[in-house]
């Protein structure tokens, strides 16, 4: 199927354009997420497998966007009059390494992003039974991101990537990854808003945990944004698909930062308004705590010397 919209020269010019101002934003964000992570907190407190995850996410993203602008470099400037037809075959050509690399790369973050994802349903639920249903997605994620990175390794660089035998493995990838994020936020957001629900019940005090379930919905809703349009360019075969797949590895990474930085606030916040022996502060630390996304274990600040 001949593809359709801008070129493919033009198009690698506007997704590599877009991904980095969207980079520069997640860098940001990282910074933040690392500081909210080690400020004020010891060494064998820090939370490492999030703090893991956090690095791999801008290491990741980080990588993707070097491969980007070394094909920028190749296509418009190093093989611009030396590669067979021009800028736009090569950006076309499925059998150049950095094609390959960085599609890897999009699945590995994928991958990875959905699968924290996913533990932070079972740790707050702590029911092996409510993560079936995303896990069985996750696994068809990879299956489907595996064969499809095969199938356009084996490709000849003349075939589209809209062509049939690609196009089922892709149209299948995105479906998937699209439900597991919005089955996996829904569930972690109800969970935590069936926690305020009966904290606010019991106790005629303000929760603040309401924040969480809100910034969980505007990440789930910011990348399933990205995701539906995708899929839509691609099944129009309209050449637009690949600035938005390079625009969803930053996002991937802004929207986990923006969850764990509003929970690491939430939970200083918490921990600031608790009245000794109250239940209400003592009830959102637990789920707070539950989420495995804290920093560290922070402790009721003590009066001053003047006050005892």
């Amino acid at each position: 199927m001949t593809s359709s919209g801008m070129s493919l020269d033009a198009a690698n010019v506007m997704s590599t354009s877009l991904e980095g101002i969207l980079y520069g934003f997640s860098i940001l964000m990282f910074m933040c997420t690392i500081w909210a992570l080690t400020y004020k907190c010891r060494l064998r407190d820090v939370n490492r497998p999030i703090t893991v995850v956090a690095i791999l996410l801008f290491v990741m993203s980080t990588a993707h966007i070097v491969v980007d602008i070394i094909r920028a470099e190749d296509g418009l400037v190093k093989y611009r009059d030396t590669f067979p037809s021009g800028p736009a075959a090569y950006f076309g050509d499925f059998t150049l390494k950095t094609y390959a690399t960085k599609h890897a790369l999009y699945l590995l973050q994928t991958l990875l992003a959905d699968g924290v994802l996913i533990y932070r349903c079972y740790v707050v639920w702590h029911s092996i039974w409510v993560i079936v249903v995303p896990s069985v997605l996750w696994c068809g994620v990879a299956v489907t991101g595996v064969f499809a990175n095969y199938s356009i390794s084996q490709t000849s660089g003349s075939e589209d990537i809209f062509a049939k035998a690609l196009a089922q493995w892709i149209t299948a990838f995105f479906p998937l990854t699209l439900a597991t994020n919005l089955s996996s936020s829904g569930l972690l957001a109800y969970r935590i808003w069936m926690i305020q629900h009966d904290i606010s019940t019991v106790h005629a005090m303000k929760s603040t945990m309401m924040p969480i379930v809100r910034v969980l919905i505007d990440a789930a809703v910011l990348y399933s944004a990205v995701l539906i349009t995708l899929l839509i360019c691609f099944l129009c075969s309209n050449n637009g698909e690949l600035i938005l797949l390079d625009m969803a590895m930053p996002i991937m990474s802004i929207t986990f930062y923006m969850v764990l930085i509003r929970i690491v606030i939430n939970r200083k916040m918490t921990y600031l308004s608790t009245i000794p022996g109250g239940k209400i502060g003592e009830m959102e630390q637990g789920t707070l705590r539950s989420l495995e996304v804290h920093i560290c274990e922070l402790r009721p600040m003590t009066a001053p010397q003047s006050m005892q």
